[in-house]
């Protein structure tokens, strides 16, 4: 649930796991909206993202009574996380536009989707829970990847960038019948409804 500084949040899914990253922030004026940090901002981000539950976090026991912490992240890979979720901004922008994808952005993705990924166990009750020992760098190996498929996947062509004017969320599109306009109904279409709604009784009272 992205969280604008002003302290408003809404309900959007982008539809993939990679494109969940963008809103903590983002290169030139989307540094604006920047909330990664420091390392519990990381943390924070990857237990409210779509990855499946039992994260854990990096200041507490895992998920077992003998396990250490889950995911432990380093000042250091916040800022690598800044720099992939920055270049991510820019391939996927580039992507929709039909453009091809930078260089060191391109470099900037492969060499994070290059790393060991997170670990994803068998518990003994026969649930999925993630291995102790995780890293920033593992988990950003996990987004990364998660793009390399999302680029080159069945829904690479359902990539899209809000249909409201002035808002650059991007989203892919995994509805059946492919004609999702807006970041969220509850923000930027609901603004597009009472937007027509008032040129409608404009309209009506000049006739």
């Amino acid at each position: 649930m992205p969280r604008h500084p002003d302290g408003s949040s809404f309900r959007f899914d982008p539809g993939a796991l990679c494109l969940e990253l963008l809103p903590t922030g983002g290169p030139g004026a989307l540094a604006y909206f920047e909330v990664l940090h420091e390392p519990a901002d990381l943390v924070r981000w990857a237990e409210e993202s779509r990855l499946p539950d039992g994260l854990g976090t990096g200041a507490g026991p895992g998920p077992g009574p003998n396990s250490g912490p889950t995911l432990v992240v380093s000042a250091g890979e916040v800022a690598d996380a800044r720099v992939l979720r920055d270049a991510l901004w820019r391939l996927a922008e580039s992507h929709v536009g039909g453009e091809p994808p930078g260089p060191d952005d391109l470099a900037t993705l492969n060499g994070a989707a290059a790393h060991p990924p997170l670990a994803a166990r068998l518990t003994p009750g026969g649930n999925r829970e993630w291995a102790p020992g995780g890293t920033g760098t593992g988990l950003l190996s996990t987004v990364a990847r998660d793009a390399v498929e999302l680029f080159t996947g069945a829904f690479a062509h359902r990539i899209r960038t809000c249909g409201a004017h002035g808002c650059r969320l991007l989203f892919v599109d995994t509805s059946r019948p492919g004609r999702r306009r807006w970041c969220s109904m509850e923000r930027c279409g609901n603004r597009h409804k009472v937007r027509t709604h008032r040129a409608r009784l404009a309209t009506a009272a000049d006739e």
